[in-house]
């Protein structure tokens, strides 16, 4: 049965809400040789633990700040400021080392290299974007890249895929851009998928 011109269906409703909204936060990301270098050392862990819900490696990210479901309109009021911090910061070096875990659900690599500078320059992004007038949960800063997420009914799998990595140490690589990142779609029981809205090099070194 045809709807009636102008009358929505409560999914059409859900729909348009979430056209006005977009889920965002601000991350660097590591370049791909460093990524293939981690990926190479989670091949075990990839055939022994097929159930996980792993994370796309081209969606790998560090997050600055997680600023949450927004309306699309407040977007570009981050623009400006994250293109001027990043044009007054030289990149910031860094590495991918060992692994370990959130609640036996979450699986991460951890961060290790210049992360003084990590922590500065997320505290500079978050203080930006209280100054854009836009509320977000202001959680401690953990460095780390999530690369999984286990299943309700697992217990084990993110603890020892997280052991298989205690060994790894990744070569340093330079953080070259600034993401701001958005993601409005794959909100289902899939893995979310993420788009860059805009970045920004870093200052030459």
């Amino acid at each position: 049965m045809a709807e009636a011109p102008g009358q929505g269906t409560e999914s059409g409703d859900d729909d348009r809400a979430r056209a006005a909204t977009v889920r965002v936060f601000v991350a660097l990301a590591p370049p791909d040789d460093a990524k293939d270098e981690l990926a190479r050392a989670l091949r075990p862990a990839y055939e022994a633990y097929p159930r996980m819900r792993w994370n796309r490696i081209e969606d790998w990210h560090i997050t600055l700040a997680f600023l949450g479901e927004l309306p699309v309109e407040t977007v570009p009021l981050l623009r400006p400021p994250l293109a001027e911090i990043a044009a007054a910061r030289k990149p910031l070096e860094l590495a991918l080392r060992g692994g370990g875990h959130f609640d036996d659900r979450v699986l991460w690599s951890g961060i290790d290299g210049d992360l003084d500078g990590l922590h500065a320059l997320a505290t500079e992004v978050r203080t930006v974007v209280k100054e854009c007038g836009i509320p977000f949960e202001d959680r401690p800063l953990r460095p780390h890249l999530t690369l999984a997420r286990a299943r309700r009914d697992d217990a084990t799998s993110v603890r020892e895929a997280a052991a298989g990595l205690a060994g790894f140490t990744g070569r340093r690589w330079p953080a070259e851009r600034l993401h701001l990142v958005g993601s409005n779609y794959g909100r289902g029981p899939g893995p979310i998928r993420y788009r860059d809205i805009e970045s920004w090099a870093f200052a030459r070194r």
